[in-house]
């Protein structure tokens, strides 16, 4: 996936060489919902001194399936479901950046991902509602770029950090210049970095 000009998340890869660092110079990364691994292209650059890097995406049908065919290397693998990517690969870092607000059950979804026991986990450009409650909207996309719409969760970052608690240590979190307005009220979007405690390794 090619971007003009090309974007860089240097507190994502900020987040990646520490994983590698503690795992004698291996980063490999779960990108759920990864799409075509727009990610991977921005933070390969950077991660050029790790002696092994496994970035293995995991997506719809039809994103695998163009992913395979046309953007595929000895590095980047695409996958159906997590399952199927644990099967072959080892990963030390769960990726969630700008998908759990898409999903049907965001917290059930993240309880079960952290049954893997993957060592950090990367939530990035997620929103959160300032209000006091979880909140379902639609997200439509402008007739500019095609016509869709789709449900988006404003997610409550208590609710979110409680299912971490027991098994995970909260590196650090902080915030994307983005907002979003939904009626009558306002989100930010945040960014957490997280690490299995010392008694779960």
């Amino acid at each position: 996936m090619a971007f003009e000009p090309m974007e860089y998340d240097f507190s994502l890869v900020a987040g990646l060489l520490p994983a590698a660092a503690a795992d004698r110079g291996r980063l490999s990364v779960l990108d759920f919902g990864g799409s075509l691994a727009g990610t991977y292209f921005q933070s390969r650059k950077f991660l050029s001194p790790i002696d092994v890097l496994r970035w293995s995406v995991v997506d719809q049908p039809g994103h695998v399936a163009c992913g395979k065919a046309d953007f595929a290397n000895e590095e980047l693998h695409f996958y159906p479901t997590i399952d199927d990517c644990l099967r072959k690969e080892n990963p030390n870092v769960l990726l969630l950046s700008g998908v759990l607000q898409y999903l049907r059950e965001p917290y059930a979804f993240l309880e079960n991902a952290l049954r893997a026991e993957i060592p950090y986990v990367i939530v990035a450009r997620t929103a959160f509602n300032q209000a006091g409650r979880d909140r379902l909207t639609i997200q439509r996309v402008p007739p500019w770029l095609y016509d869709a719409s789709y449900p988006a969760w404003f997610l409550i970052e208590a609710t979110f950090r409680k299912v971490f608690d027991e098994k995970y240590d909260l590196i650090c979190a902080y915030e994307s210049a983005e907002e979003a307005h939904p009626e009558g009220g306002k989100a930010v979007f945040k960014s957490f970095h997280f690490q299995r405690k010392a008694a779960e390794r």
